[in-house]
């Protein structure tokens, strides 16, 4: 790699994904005593080495000591689900966590989820309206905080999580159930659930329902078994109120009632205990934009022409065959990106459905590609990233930061290299500013070799009342919203 570019990499100081906890302290005892009463796998423990017959639940599931009504709220306060359908709804939504939602450490950036993006990343097939939790003011119906959950399904080790996995369990339920209602922790103690999943959630019956009015489990070989909860948005005036923590305990007795009792989810923090450790890397492709909102910097030495050059790419994709993916690629992309993903130590597995509506491209939200064979006419490569803007803070010049993130693929012909070199091309075509990639999956292959710059945390994976051995971040498959 040239001095130069070297230089330019280095000093590349990239703002990590807001809503992470990034900048909290790892050594936060109070967290540390709200976790202390979960049934996650203690800091001290070994968990490195754990053989297959120890991995599995910790608590095992009760659903007798599932509470039956929803937890109270202060006065003057009441729950409300949201409907996304409903266009003043989605519109409340959206305006709350444009408004409220997780910032960046140094207060530079804040998500901007469209109201498309908030519709793909909380209705796919299986959702219910009882998952998009809201609270209201009673009098003015002002929508003030929300929490939310979807399904999925998740395997660790080869194994699908599950609530009624046979492996033995620590005898800890009734005291995990009990702390945990009577609200062990301060409000402080809570983790960053901003980021927080909950996985294995037996589905509705067969024929509810969704939010989106696609029948539960369509396409699908086994029914989903996880959920993640995601957009936990307390408004700025409130955070006094302690209603983070009700949002939490009501969102978890709702998917208790539904017979869950594991989790997964994401944190930029040090809880107990990182299943994994991943990190952000940052791919620039628009640096001087980058750097005049304070992004990245000019490294020393360089010049901003020196800079545009350096991160430039070819104005059209390299790769012979490669077109947007259509919906009659649908069922076979998704056994060969399942094929794909039960490689990993960590991974998901989609049902056509599922894939239909988290792969298919949808304009302004998520990108999709395949390569296909010019003779055979057969798919051998998927590529897809998806669309997550950032409002920008107090810069007069710029408003709104446009970052991709890498998605999910597979390559089974083409180099990956190849592949992602145009993704970010199809990237940059689309004005996007940066592109984002943890080191998760196969990327390690393609991170340095395209010019992504190293991001300055990390993100925790957690599993929540699973047992199991942790992994590298190469071993693990799922990627989290």
């Amino acid at each position: 790699m040239p001095q130069a570019q070297q230089e330019l990499l280095a000093g590349l100081e990239s703002v990590q994904k807001p809503g992470r906890g990034d900048g909290e302290a790892s050594d936060d005892k109070n967290k540390h005593a709200f976790w202390d009463t979960q049934p996650v796998p203690k800091l001290g423990e070994d968990t490195s080495g754990l053989e297959p017959t120890a991995m599995g639940p910790i608590d095992p599931p009760d659903m007798a000591a599932v509470r039956t009504e929803p937890y109270n709220l202060p006065a003057s306060f009441e729950w409300s689900d949201v409907h996304l359908n409903d266009e003043d709804q989605a519109k409340e939504l959206y305006t709350l966590l444009h408004e409220n939602y997780v910032e960046d450490g140094d207060n530079m950036f804040r998500f901007d989820y469209s109201i498309e993006f908030l519709r793909w990343a909380l209705q796919p097939p299986g959702s219910l309206n009882e998952w998009l939790v809201g609270v209201r003011v009673t009098q003015t119906r002002k929508l003030v905080a929300f929490i939310s959950c979807t399904p999925a399904e998740l395997s660790a080790h080869g194994t699908r999580v599950n609530p009624h996995h046979t492996a033995a369990a620590a005898p800890a339920a009734a005291e995990y159930t009990k702390n945990y209602d009577e609200g062990g922790g301060s409000a402080d103690a809570l983790p960053d659930v901003a980021s927080l999943s909950v996985a294995d959630l037996p589905p509705p019956p067969p024929a509810a329902p969704t939010a989106s009015g696609t029948a539960a489990g369509e396409g699908a070989d086994e029914e989903p078994g996880l959920v993640e909860v995601n957009f936990l948005c307390v408004h700025k005036k409130l955070r006094s109120k302690r209603l983070a923590p009700v949002l939490i305990k009501e969102i978890t007795r709702r998917v208790n009632r539904r017979g869950l009792f594991q989790a997964a989810y994401t944190a930029g923090v040090v809880l107990p205990k990182p299943i994994a450790r991943c990190r952000y890397w940052h791919r620039s492709l628009n640096p001087k934009k980058l750097i005049e909102v304070g992004f990245s910097r000019l490294a020393p030495r360089m010049t901003m022409a020196r800079t545009v050059k350096l991160y430039s790419l070819p104005d059209q994709p390299q790769t012979q065959g490669l077109r947007p993916l259509r919906e009659a690629d649908c069922e076979p992309c998704c056994a060969k990106l399942n094929t794909f993903l039960s490689k990993f130590a960590i991974a998901p597995k989609f049902t056509v459905a599922e894939f239909r509506h988290w792969i298919l491209t949808q304009p302004g939200v998520v990108y999709s590609y395949v390569v296909e064979e010019p003779g055979t006419k057969e798919i051998t490569d998927m590529i897809s990233f998806y669309s997550l803007p950032s409002s920008i803070l107090g810069n007069d010049k710029h408003r709104k930061l446009c970052a991709a993130y890498s998605y999910y693929y597979f390559s089974t012909k083409t180099p990956l290299c190849a592949l992602m070199n145009d993704a970010l091309i199809l990237a940059k075509r689309l004005e996007f500013d940066v592109f984002n990639a943890l080191d998760i999956l196969k990327n390690d292959e393609y991170l340095k070799e395209l010019k992504f710059g190293i991001g300055d945390g990390n993100l925790q994976y957690y599993l929540y009342n699973w047992r199991a051995a942790q992994v590298a971040p190469g071993q693990v498959g799922l990627v989290l919203l």
